[in-house]
């Protein structure tokens, strides 16, 4: 019974590293060379999340040491990040974190609140080289591009 206890007690200094560290490692790696930008959101968030609770930990370690569930409770909370069928950190970053992102400093605050809410529905990379064209030939020449595509689109979807 004694080797069961042991391991019922440090069961999050056996299976941490695993669920926290190697199995996120691995998981980016596959993010990195897949063409989806979905799982590189859900990866690159969940290490800031991560490494918000590595600085949170390392400033008020005198603290959680006196709490003898705070290792079960972060590793609970960094399996509901990693596992796949939560996907977590995905979700902290559309519900929470999304919302408090601004453009970014290529977008200037020229734009109004409609032009701003059709460049957050595009990816960043896409959104900078909006920015940049709009910024050199004007917002009607991209509303003009945008109704192209609509119309091709459209014309695509009716021989098909």
């Amino acid at each position: 019974m004694g080797f069961l206890t042991v391991i019922a007690k440090r069961l999050d200094a056996i299976v941490g590293p695993g669920v926290m560290l190697l199995y996120p490692l691995y998981a980016s790696i596959r993010a990195i060379e897949s063409p989806s930008m979905v799982d590189d959101q859900q990866w690159l968030t969940y290490w800031i999340i991560y490494s918000f609770i590595t600085l949170f930990e390392l400033s008020f370690w005198n603290i959680l040491a006196w709490l003898p569930f705070w290792s079960y409770m972060k590793l609970l909370f960094c399996m509901w990040l990693v596992l796949p069928i939560f996907n977590g950190a995905a979700y902290i970053y559309e519900k929470h974190i999304r919302k408090y992102i601004k453009l970014g400093g290529f977008v200037g605050s020229n734009y109004t609140e409609y032009q701003r809410k059709i460049l957050q529905m595009i990816s960043f990379d896409a959104r900078k080289n909006v920015a940049e064209y709009v910024d050199k030939h004007g917002w009607p020449a991209f509303e003009r591009i945008i109704k192209v595509v609509i119309i091709v689109l459209l014309l695509n979807n009716s021989f098909t």
